[in-house]
């Protein structure tokens, strides 16, 4: 009996929170949306998409020419600033710019989706420079963006949504992409429990795999060759001379598996910008809620021998 008494209460708590979740928040087309890394993949989605919803959308891109295509693509509603997170001179500007055009209401929504992939490989082909190429992009540029719009956010009590991984709970592979996500894991976590008292809304999204530029294996398989032709002969003999190539086969591999369907990531962007009752977390993807996310609850000895099993391995005999 308790059991049945339990799985209705369970069921009843579901129900509800389905309710709270479906209901957006009123005046969508008074709130401003800044959106970062507007120029193609997620970023361009989300900006027609929300714009199609008649939300006044502020697109940061990196070049004009991306600019130029979204502004054609949309209505005159959307707006374009060009937007260099590595540079503290590009936020000044950007913010300025932001300010002007949201005055006295504040900034409803900031999306933090500005970010690169490569240089990716295994961490001793790597230098300090790779590593921090991504790490400026992925996490040093999403915190200083989003120190510098705080206040504006702060003053429309409107929300935070800070694009992570599902790399950011398990790290699938070496370089700054693994690490600057689990930073901006940990940066939101804070930042969430910081802005709760002023009815700011903090969201993580972490997507799994999806056919974004950010993993297209042409580049990439470049990309292990540069790194290889640059390391010292003795670590070339150690790993051996196929490693780049099985390198190269298992991102192509990975891309396959990947989906082509970038709507489900926008979708929980959109979510966490507008539902009244956003979620904390949004886990997006097969793989993501199906592999990733039970393993990062594994044992490491676990997690450890099945990602293992898509690593290639280095030539026989390698000390």
């Amino acid at each position: 009996m308790w059991l049945c008494v339990a799985a209705v209460l369970a069921g009843l708590l579901l129900l509800r929170r389905w309710h709270r979740e479906r209901q957006t928040v009123p005046g969508l087309r008074e709130k401003h949306v800044l959106i970062t890394g507007c120029d193609s993949g997620f970023g361009n989605l989300l900006a027609r998409q929300l714009d199609g919803r008649g939300l006044r959308v502020l697109a940061a891109c990196l070049t004009e020419a991306g600019a130029a295509r979204l502004r054609a693509a949309t209505s005159p509603r959307l707006q374009t600033v060009l937007l260099d997170v590595t540079s503290s001179q590009s936020i000044a500007a950007a913010s300025a710019w932001v300010r002007e055009r949201v005055g006295d209401r504040g900034l409803w929504g900031l999306v933090n989706n500005a970010g690169i992939g490569t240089p990716i490989g295994p961490n001793e082909w790597l230098s300090k420079d790779d590593f921090m190429k991504v790490l400026d992009v992925n996490l040093v540029g999403l915190v200083e963006v989003t120190l510098s719009l705080l206040p504006l956010v702060r003053r429309a009590r409107g929300r935070v949504v800070n694009v992570a991984s599902v790399m950011g709970r398990v790290s699938f592979f070496g370089g700054g992409y693994c690490i600057s996500k689990f930073g901006v894991e940990a940066f939101s976590d804070s930042l969430r429990r910081e802005m709760r008292p002023f009815r700011v809304q903090v969201s993580i999204i972490e997507p799994g795999g999806f056919q974004t530029a950010m993993i297209d294996p042409a580049p990439l398989a470049k990309d292990f060759t540069r790194l290889w032709e640059r390391l010292p002969a003795e670590a070339r003999a150690v790993y051996g001379h196929r490693y780049p190539d099985r390198l190269s086969k298992i991102a192509a591999l990975v891309h396959r598996l990947c989906s082509s369907r970038l709507s489900p990531v926008t979708g929980a962007m959109t979510h966490a910008l507008l539902s009244r009752c956003p979620r904390s977390r949004y886990t997006v993807g097969w793989d993501a809620r199906l592999f990733f996310l039970p393993l990062s609850y594994c044992p490491a000895w676990l997690a450890d021998a099945l990602l293992g099993l898509f690593l290639p391995t280095p030539a026989r005999g390698s000390p």
